[in-house]
This record gives structure tokens, sequence and C-alpha cells, in this order.
């Protein structure tokens, strides 16, 4: 069942459009330009979660850098889920896709263990010492989107 959708999907006019020419290309530079927005502004947060800039708030880091990175997510995700339909069938089989996704999933997770978590209490650390559980979310969110960055490179060879 999960097959017939793949393929009626990746037989949609939209994914036929998106597949048949020019709309490919241009999605995946608008696909690259979301993610490097995302994963920029994240990294730079994550980096100030790992102890870099410490003097810096933790709340103004993130009132500068998250933004960006959702609106680098929400492009991220549109041009991915455009991208998907066009070969959704082979997609779905990749490995190196389904690790990608996995690893989003990952991303996901971190992003609200920590929001719902310890950065409920930024108050008590933000400026200095950053504890221990934030310094985690931040080392995971840093790994997992180097691994999701790989993981869409490794699509076109696995």
């Amino acid at each position: 069942m999960f097959d017939d959708l793949l393929t009626l999907l990746q037989g949609s006019p939209i994914a036929q459009f998106v597949g048949g020419g020019f709309a490919y290309p241009v999605l995946e530079v608008v696909h690259l330009v979301g993610l490097a927005v995302l994963v920029g502004a994240a990294a730079g947060f994550d980096l100030r979660l790992l102890g870099v800039a410490s003097s810096l708030p933790v709340r103004k880091v993130a009132g500068l850098l998250l933004p960006a990175s959702r609106i680098g997510f929400a492009v991220a995700v549109c041009s991915g889920l455009l991208l998907f339909s066009s070969s959704a069938v082979s997609l779905a089989a990749n490995p190196a896709f389904q690790l990608k996704v996995a690893l989003l999933a990952v991303a996901g997770a971190n992003i609200a263990v920590f929001h719902f978590g310890v950065y409920r209490r930024v108050g008590e650390w933000e400026v200095g010492d950053t504890p221990l559980p934030a310094v985690a979310a931040g080392a995971v969110s840093l790994v997992v989107w180097i691994g999701v960055i790989a993981c869409g490179r490794w699509i076109a060879y696995a």
C-alpha cells in the first residue's frame, strides 16, 4: 500500500513538473540554500551552547539565530518534499535517504527535549557555564545536522 502511495505521488502533475525539466535543479539550489541558512544558524546557536562566546546571553543568541533557522527549515522542507515527489519510489528505498529522514527525526526530538526541558530555565544559566543537558543538546544537534548534510550528498551514490 505504501508503494502504491509513493507511485501515485511520483505520478502526480507536480512531481512530473519537478522531474521534467528546469524545476529540479532550481529546487535543488533552493533546498541547499535553505539547509545552509538552517544549519548555519543552528550551528551558531549550538556553538554557544558548547561554550563559544559564553559571555553572550543564550536568549539573545537564540533571538538572533533561531528565527533564521526556522525560515531555513521551512524552505528546506518545502523544497525537499517537492524534490522527493519526483523520485518518491526510488528515494524511499534509498538507505541514505532513509538515514537522512531518521536523523531529521532525531533532530526534531533533540529540539523538543531541549526547548521543553533545560531551556525553560535558561534565565538561571544563560551567561557563563552551560548546564550539561544544554551542552549535550548542542553537541547532538551539530552531529545530527552534519549527518543530515552527509546523507543528502550520499543519496546520489547509494
